[in-house]
């Protein structure tokens, strides 16, 4: 077996053992972010929706996707979630402050969907949340890469930077776990 092989069968190995996020077996996996304004952000909280969880930077080229990410918000009003995870670990492309990313945020994009405070999603020091999706072959690559998180805890598919949270292929697979319904934790 080549050295790639035995990479993928182990990568496919810890994946399966990581299981979804929450769930009574799995509690020490319920992830927790702290807001930009200081208070928790639980993502066993959205147990039964669809959950896009989306590394974002003030100061990217891509940073017109906010307005996107709000739209989505907005037109599944609480049906699913979308979390903003401000990080400068590309570039250097954030603000230094909390302060400052929520001002820009809110002044340009009239942001109202849950934010986290400035959070490593990549190297060592990552947060946790990161740790488990790199156990599952997902690592960001650059800002605005897209997790969709099922219902159940379950990482249901990826989006690279480029493809736009109004896309068919993101509304559609958010639509679809929708649809499905969760009856929500045994």
């Amino acid at each position: 077996m080549t050295m790639v092989g035995r990479r993928a069968v182990l990568v496919s190995l810890v994946a399966m053992l990581a299981g979804p996020i929450w769930g009574a077996e799995d509690a020490e996996m319920d992830f927790t972010f702290n807001s930009i304004d200081g208070a928790e952000i639980r993502l066993s909280d959205f147990i039964g929706k669809p959950v896009l969880v989306v590394n974002t930077a003030s100061l990217c080229g891509f940073t017109y996707q906010y307005e996107q990410l709000q739209a989505l918000h907005e037109a599944y009003d609480g049906k699913a979630v979308v979390l903003a995870i401000p990080s400068e670990d590309f570039g250097g492309q954030e603000y230094a402050s909390e302060a400052e990313v929520k001002e820009f945020c809110s002044v340009n994009f009239g942001l109202t969907l849950p934010m986290t405070e400035i959070t490593r999603v990549l190297g060592t020091d990552r947060h946790p949340f990161y740790d488990w999706a790199a156990t599952q072959g997902i690592e960001p690559r650059w800002n605005f890469h897209k997790i969709l998180i099922g219902p159940d805890g379950e990482i249901v598919r990826e989006f690279p930077t480029p493809v736009r949270p109004d896309s068919p292929e993101i509304t559609e697979a958010i639509e679809s776990l929708i649809a499905q319904g969760y009856p929500g934790p045994a």
